[in-house]
């Protein structure tokens, strides 16, 4: 099972316009411009994979971040308000943007997954999530080695 690492945005460097009038020589350079990027969606690979009609198997995809939107409506859903387990299916069916060759994903591919790939799914929708990991980095205070551990998250679409 392959995971993508969730990396912090990295940030660009703007080069001045050649345009710009020249400085003078006894003049300090300005400083460059640094513009923030926001990594937005994240590949995986699923442990198992989905296996659709024609007996094909799906494994790698892409999920993309949550919007507020993405947890809130399917809290309207008959399906999530007969049983909230079923919201985890429906938010995955929403931020799911990319599975194998499927032309589309949506609940009804979730609904259908193996019970591992749905908690592979959960966990890794935590993770980017969550400011992009659910690890801690901490040190030991015996031997002051350095180390990460996990912390345990909620219920998905729950903060």
């Amino acid at each position: 099972m392959r995971r993508t690492a969730v990396r912090a945005p990295q940030a660009e460097v703007e080069q001045p316009s050649q345009e710009a009038a020249p400085l003078p020589p006894s003049a300090p350079a300005p400083a460059p411009v640094q513009r923030q990027t926001l990594q937005t969606e994240f590949a995986f690979e699923l442990p198992r994979g989905y296996v659709d009609e024609a007996g094909t198997v799906h494994r790698e995809g892409v999920m993309r971040l949550s919007t507020a939107r993405d947890e809130l409506v399917p809290l309207r859903d008959i399906r999530v308000q007969e049983n909230p387990a079923y919201l985890s299916v429906v938010l995955l069916g929403r931020v799911i943007t990319r599975l194998g060759t499927l032309p589309l994903v949506h609940d009804g591919v979730v609904e259908n997954m193996f019970a591992s790939d749905l908690a592979f799914l959960q966990d890794f929708y935590r993770q980017i999530n969550a400011e992009g990991h659910t690890r801690a980095s901490v040190e030991c205070p015996h031997c002051a080695e350095p180390f990460e551990v996990e912390l345990g998250g909620s219920r998905l679409g729950e903060s």
